[in-house]
């Protein structure tokens, strides 16, 4: 994978992570960077000011032992504290004097590191010189009378770094220890801090999610109490539900009444031809047209019904308990004259099935779906209803073609007819199935359809009158 491949995975993968998780792992790659760059700062201020400690506890032995040696009492041993080495060498580098803890032949440094020490460089020596574990740092202070006797001495003084390594480990360890603890709690305060930030947002994630053909008009999305982003946010949301709540209602009037308005002529238009046929005037062409402004007509209802089953208004009506049971047991009764036999459950008798809603509503949804089975079954319809949980379910079942999964959904959409529906003799007009499912939605209930093997099974839920 290239280089370019895998920076698009990183991106594609870091943009499917929610806003929480985002701003989680932003924030802390900023504090971990911050950590590191204070951390290694520290480190290095705290190990340079140690180390020019030990230098200069070093350099001031050296100086002292240099004013013994300009004055020509230079002691032997050479006085030192803790565990210092102090050296006195002549112009040849040879050891002329020096601490209980100097080596008394060799130097402790050599001639390079010595004139780098004079020069001011840090010089740091292993300790095995002076028989000491650990290293040495070094201190050069020339010294001696040079302008009477020609001889020019140099004090080197050695201090152990033992004890500032031993810090600078111990530093080591804690900000390794340290750094991913804070980290870990920074994150959990963090993950708590924007997930409370955050609330407002999944507030209006909820509500938009409620809110949907059946809700109540006046249904809005929460404002936060706060003055910011975010309640500005939703009451931007709540100004276009209500732009489209007024553009639902338009449309709505505008349905119902073209529907209202054309109920007239389409009814002056049914007198004149059945009076021109009972005349016997024009032929078979008065027949032929009453089939026409018949389907009109139901159009003309369809639309009219849906517009006010749409209207959220019309579900403040008083509901009332509607008999389940006896309401299939009578619609059963309307079909026998039907093509194929409508019959009822035979465990359906005595079941107390009680919902809630106006019985028309209940009534006109059912008879929508057992109109559709009737049109497509081969050889019977059965209807069946029982309680589940706090719901009736009420199932209409043909033994018909059936309908694909994928179109299930698809033949509750306004004027929906799939191929084989479309013929004008057997098909309907397209809007049974969307005023069934408006009619249940407005009473809290709803419709699906699933394969009865074979044939099509609609499942009604229906809330319980309780």
């Amino acid at each position: 994978m290239t280089v370019d491949a895998r920076h698009r995975s990183v991106r594609h993968r870091f943009a499917r992570l929610s806003i929480r998780a985002r701003l989680l792992l932003i924030g802390l790659a900023g504090l971990a960077g911050a950590l590191l760059i204070g951390g290694l700062l520290l480190y290095a201020v705290l190990s340079a000011s140690l180390g020019r400690s030990i230098e200069g506890t070093a350099r001031a032995s050296a100086q002292q032992v240099a004013l013994l040696v300009d004055s020509g009492r230079t002691p032997d041993p050479v006085p030192v504290s803790g565990a210092q080495v102090v050296q006195v060498l002549d112009a040849r580098g040879r050891v002329v004097a020096g601490s209980v803890t100097a080596d008394r032949l060799t130097s402790l440094v050599t001639p390079d590191e010595l004139r780098r020490a004079l020069a001011g460089e840090q010089v740091i020596v292993p300790g095995s010189r002076s028989g000491l574990s650990g290293r040495l740092q070094v201190a050069v202070v020339p010294a001696g009378p040079a302008v009477r006797t020609g001889r020019e001495y140099s004090v080197v003084a050695a201090a152990p770094t033992g004890d500032i390594e031993q810090s600078a480990r111990t530093l080591r360890t804690l900000l390794l220890w340290i750094f991913p603890l804070l980290l870990a709690v920074l994150a959990v305060i963090a993950w708590r801090v924007i997930g409370a930030a955050l609330t407002p947002v999944e507030a209006l994630r909820r509500g938009a999610e409620r809110i949907d053909e059946s809700s109540s008009e006046s249904e809005r999305l929460p404002v936060p109490p706060t003055r910011d982003e975010v309640s500005a946010l939703a009451a931007t949301l709540n100004a276009m539900l209500d732009r489209i709540t007024i553009a639902r209602r338009k449309q709505r009037a505008f349905v119902a009444d073209a529907a209202h308005e054309l109920r007239s002529p389409l009814a002056s238009m049914r007198t004149q031809l059945e009076v021109a046929q009972r005349l016997g005037e024009g032929g078979d062409l008065p027949a032929e047209l009453l089939a026409d402004v018949h389907r009109l007509t139901m159009l003309v209802d369809d639309l009219l019904l849906l517009a006010r089953a749409d209207d959220a208004a019309a579900a403040t009506r008083q509901s009332a308990g509607v008999d389940v049971t006896a309401l299939l047991t009578d619609l059963a009764s309307r079909y026998g004259g039907a093509r194929v036999p409508v019959r009822v459950s035979p465990g359906l008798a005595g079941r107390p099935l009680q919902t809630r809603g106006q019985r028309t509503d209940v009534t006109r949804a059912l008879t929508n779906l057992v109109d559709n089975a009737v049109r497509h079954a081969r050889t019977r319809v059965l209807l069946d209803a029982t309680s589940v949980g706090h719901q009736v379910e009420v199932t209409v079942t043909d033994d018909g073609h059936g309908i694909p999964v994928d179109e299930r959904e698809r033949v509750f959409d306004r004027f929906t007819r799939l191929d084989e529906a479309r013929d004008r003799d057997s098909g309907g007009s397209g809007l049974g199935l969307s005023i069934t499912r408006a009619l249940l939605r407005r009473i809290g209930g709803d419709v699906r359809l699933e394969d009865a093997a074979p044939g099509l099974r609609a499942v009604v839920r229906l809330p319980t009158n309780h």
